[in-house]
């Protein structure tokens, strides 16, 4: 009879994210069965150290992860800038330069739904130390699937958002500091459950559609979710929500998604921009108006030149008054 092995490991994390994986890895053994995926948040242009890191860490090997090879079991793979780090059928890793997820990319949300899609009950997904909430709707969905969840203890992350918002999503979650997950990812990897599977969902439509847009741009699957009045804030398209158990997000037409507390932090952003913008114009029509009082006092004009030099004055306050807000 065959028996059942949890043999995938995905982890996600962001700021305070390094420190917490390397404490991680160091509690992992030398001949664990399973793969181990990484994808922490990092700058698109800065250079491709995760691996060698985590190397250092721990005794097993660690590298960038490469396009089209396959994970194995005993070995850490690494997200590189600016490329998701996929997982897919027959355990074959892909980069994608797909639209980003929560604002990044590499993304934990991407990571975690192809290992949920493709893997299904076989994953250990993992939410370390993080600000906002990438990682919670794909921790969700991992454990729809079958999955099994575990998080880094919020009191022991540096930064604690995205252990906090993946145990909202996964309430059921475990909750363990950095330094024994390790070892919690070792007794699940070598503990064999049942003779069968254990159950999950076939992937949903929101799944499949995600996940095929990431990899190829486009999908067979009908756009899923509900419409609502949002735009996205990366290209203005329309958006839609989808609920994956306890977790909701938004994606929008050509695939970036957004978890709702990232998404708040991007309207933030979109907000200050309009305001610095709006700083901006006054300012400049003060000028102009200057200009025009300038030109009406060389012609003798002193009703033109009050008139543009008092409007002047009330577009330079208002800025001000706006630039005040923004500190």
């Amino acid at each position: 009879m065959d028996t059942f092995r949890r043999d995938v490991v995905v982890i996600g994390g962001s700021a305070g994210g390094h420190d917490a994986a390397q404490r991680l890895v160091a509690g992992l053994p030398a001949e664990l069965g399973a793969a181990v995926l990484v994808a922490l948040h990092l700058s698109p242009s800065a250079p491709s150290t995760l691996g060698g890191i985590l190397a250092r860490a721990g005794r097993l090997p660690a590298a960038p992860a490469k396009d089209g090879e396959q994970a194995l079991p005993g070995r850490i793979y690494a997200a590189v800038p600016d490329h998701h780090l996929l997982i897919g059928e027959r355990d074959l890793l892909h980069h994608s330069r797909g639209p980003r997820q929560n604002r990044a990319r590499p993304a934990a949300d991407t990571l975690f739904r192809s290992a949920a899609r493709w893997c299904g009950s076989r994953v250990i997904g993992v939410v370390l130390s993080g600000s906002l909430d990438d990682g919670a709707a794909g921790l969700s969905g991992i454990v729809e699937r079958g999955g099994v969840a575990l998080v880094q203890r919020p009191d022991d992350a540096r930064f604690d958002g995205m252990p906090a918002a993946a145990l909202s999503a996964v309430p059921d979650a475990t909750a363990l500091p950095a330094r024994d997950l390790g070892p919690a990812i070792a007794e699940l990897v070598g503990r064999s459950d049942a003779p069968d599977t254990p159950a999950q969902m076939a992937p949903t439509d929101s799944l499949l559609w995600e996940t095929e847009m990431l990899a190829d741009g486009r999908s067979t699957i009908d756009r899923p979710g509900r419409p609502v009045a949002l735009g996205c804030p990366d290209c203005g398209g329309g958006m839609y929500r989808l609920d994956t158990g306890h977790a909701i997000h938004y994606a929008c037409h050509v695939g970036h998604s957004y978890s709702p507390q990232t998404l708040l932090a991007a309207r933030d952003d979109n907000v200050e921009a309009a305001l610095w913008a709006a700083v901006s114009a006054l300012q400049e029509k003060a000028m102009v108006l200057r200009e025009l009082a300038q030109h009406a006092a060389g012609l003798g004009d002193e009703a033109a030149h009050r008139r543009h030099h008092d409007a002047a004055e009330q577009a330079w306050k208002a800025g001000e008054v706006l630039r005040t807000q923004l500190g």
